[in-house]
């Protein structure tokens, strides 16, 4: 494991907060090995844990798994990609016939990638749900560009822990694109969790974002 303080268990901390079902991906897959993390990972039998294996595409030989019809097997509702981290291009050929293939939703670090990335993915694959994660609150601007050009695109709302910065989101594109996360074990936990407590919205609008977004998307 790259984090050795990280818990084995995630249900705990989830119980302690109040959360019901969580979306989760190995931290091996992450940043280490996609392979073996991704094995772990599709061994859990708890319906509330949703897995998001890590998908690296490449050339045969090259790719995690060997192809698109593999992660059909695996039965999931997401895959998380790190172009980053793995080394290969989000909107390159091999990878958009991936997407294209698969059909699922993606969740991607904003650290992985870039708006102009995923402005292009997002209009040479107008169907293809995209998750953006951590976007963090310095960053604004440019994420309500994105998320202005770019429909499809849905964000993680844990670390916009500004000033109304949530709610300004939500006013401009609605509750139904922002989704609840926390990043954790990983990140801290409790800041998202209060963030949520805390939002000047409806109930129906919170409710969108605990977890009628996320539903929605998958």
């Amino acid at each position: 494991m790259p984090f050795d303080d990280l818990p084995d268990d995630p249900r705990g901390e989830m119980d302690r907060l109040g959360i019901e079902r969580a979306c989760v991906t190995h931290t091996l897959s992450l940043y280490s090995d996609p392979g073996t993390g991704n094995e772990a990972l599709l061994k859990l039998d708890d319906p509330r844990l949703i897995p998001v294996p890590v998908v690296v595409p490449g050339v045969p030989g090259a790719s995690v798994p060997s192809g698109p019809e593999e992660v059909h097997g695996w039965r999931v509702r997401m895959v998380r990609l790190c172009p980053e981290r793995h080394r290969f291009e989000l909107t390159g050929p091999i990878a958009m016939r991936w997407l294209a293939a698969l059909g699922l939703p993606v969740a991607i670090d904003w650290e992985e990638t870039s708006p102009a990335q995923l402005r292009t993915l997002a209009e040479r694959l107008p169907e293809q749900r995209i998750l953006l994660l951590n976007p963090g609150y310095r960053r604004l601007r440019t994420l309500a560009e994105l998320m202005a050009e770019a429909p499809n695109v849905h964000v993680e709302i844990g670390t916009v822990n500004t000033q109304r910065g949530v709610e300004r989101l939500a006013e401009q594109f609605g509750a139904d694109r922002l989704v609840f996360g926390t990043g954790a074990p990983v990140a801290d936990d409790c800041g998202p969790r209060f963030l949520l407590d805390h939002l000047d919205l409806t109930r129906e609008e919170i409710d969108l974002i605990a977890a009628g977004a996320l539903e929605k998307l998958l």
